[in-house]
């Protein structure tokens, strides 16, 4: 079972990767990929008895039934939870709500723009979390380049420059989110540590991007205005959708620390206080115009096969975490690397691209009680960072990436070329700078 279902794990990435020259939705090879998992994960467990010649195990169904509840519901959180933004983003972008900032953005160069958006993205991420970040630059991007290679170039720092951002937050990544509530880390302390290697891991790209761009950089050719849409809504309505979305999505993190309730309960409160407005706001106007500003009409434009591949993924992690291969991996790093915590965390990091970083981080605590590693001991300080990071090495390796990618239509295999080498080299820096400041 264990190959098997290791080799369909591989063929799903596979087919994933190669979405375009294969013609094949990657949606339709996550999803795949997330339910064939789940079937070897079956299969393997209802052939196991016959190989050891003893009666069968007991209650397989509903043991894998439980386990599959339980990563839906984890799945489920996160999938409504991305739902809920990128609506309120559709919701203020129809209103041209995005004007007051984008009006702002004079410059037209590319390698300026990088750096401002990427410094924006690194400090709004630590406020909000990476993916809500991620969601909200990829809808600026949108509006204000035009060409898609610059399109993808600036969606590529946006994902690292989240993801950066999120590692030295305890409120900005799922990662850090589950390592400040189990006690192994602390607000300051984790700020204090985790912030000048966060720092570095974005500067380093950025740097290097500069280099290498510095004698091809070209002035961008700013997008066209829609006409027809904008002028029907005023200044006032565009100001006022801009600030009641941003207030929507800076409103989860105070609604999870108020009630402790999941993030995607807020963020669905959000919504709905949000359309029950619009829809007061429209009042007046004619169905037609109505239509098109309502909540129904913006969950026609977010790219739901995006979700699905989401779905698909994370259900093929979730298999792989039930078999137990990932705490197998866990296990077997702390042995071969002698309990190192940089090697450990460093390869920690780098499995984040490929997996979910949230089960590995997850064995992690499990397999090192605070009795051994203390809170704020290097040990977690670090794998906050690594896990958060890490996972920009591949566009599919963090909850940022898979926004930007339904955003923006980012191709993995350009990801793989042109984005994975600087978020390599600024991960890399990064435990560096940690190295040299412990």
């Amino acid at each position: 079972m264990s190959s098997v279902l290791v080799t369909v794990f591989v063929l799903g990435y596979a087919l994933i990767a190669f979405e375009h020259p294969l013609k094949i939705d990657k949606a339709a090879s996550a999803l795949l990929t997330g339910v064939v998992c789940w079937l070897v994960l079956l299969w393997g467990f209802e052939q196991m008895p016959a190989f050891l010649s003893v009666s069968p195990l007991p209650d397989v169904h509903e043991t894998l039934d439980k386990a599959l509840f339980e990563h839906l519901g984890e799945i489920s959180g996160i999938l409504f939870f991305l739902l809920g933004a990128m609506t309120i983003v559709e919701l203020v972008d129809a209103h041209d709500g995005f004007r007051p900032i984008t009006s702002r953005i004079s410059t037209t160069h590319r390698v300026k723009l990088m750096w401002i958006i990427s410094w924006v993205a690194f400090f709004l991420s630590a406020l909000l979390d990476n993916m809500t970040t991620a969601i909200i630059m990829c809808a600026l991007i949108r509006r204000i380049v035009k060409k898609k290679e610059n399109v993808w170039l600036m969606g590529g720092f946006v994902i690292m420059a989240a993801n950066a951002g999120g590692a030295w937050s305890p409120i900005g990544d799922v990662t850090t989110i589950m390592l400040w509530i189990g006690g192994q880390v602390t607000t300051l302390p984790i700020m204090q540590t985790l912030f000048l290697p966060s720092v570095v891991s974005l500067l380093v790209p950025l740097v290097l991007a500069t280099f290498f761009l510095s004698g091809n950089d070209e002035a961008l050719k700013p997008v066209e205005t829609d006409k027809k849409t904008h002028h029907q809504t005023t200044a006032l309505e565009q100001n006022t959708m801009f600030v009641l979305g941003a207030a929507g999505l800076l409103f989860v993190p105070v609604f999870k620390a108020t009630t402790h309730y999941p993030p995607y309960m807020g963020i669905l409160l959000s919504v709905g206080l949000l359309w029950c407005f619009t829809e007061f706001l429209h009042r007046k106007k004619e169905i037609e115009t109505k239509r098109g500003f309502s909540v129904g009409a913006m969950l026609h434009r977010i790219d739901t096969p995006s979700i699905l591949f989401f779905l698909g993924i994370l259900l093929a992690v979730g298999a792989l975490d039930t078999s137990g291969h990932l705490r197998q991996i866990a296990e077997g790093l702390n042995q071969r690397l002698s309990g190192n915590i940089y090697s450990i965390n460093t390869l920690i990091g780098l499995l984040s691209a490929i997996v979910d970083n949230v089960p590995l981080v997850a064995a992690a605590m499990g397999m090192y009680p605070l009795t051994e590693y203390a809170p704020n001991a290097d040990f977690w300080n670090l794998l906050a960072y690594c896990a958060g990071t890490g996972g920009s090495i591949l566009i599919i390796g963090s909850a940022a990436g898979v926004a930007s990618m339904s955003i923006l239509k980012i191709d993995f295999l350009w990801y793989l070329k042109r984005i994975s080498v600087y978020a390599l080299a600024g991960y890399l820096a990064g435990i560096g700078v940690y190295y040299w400041m412990h």
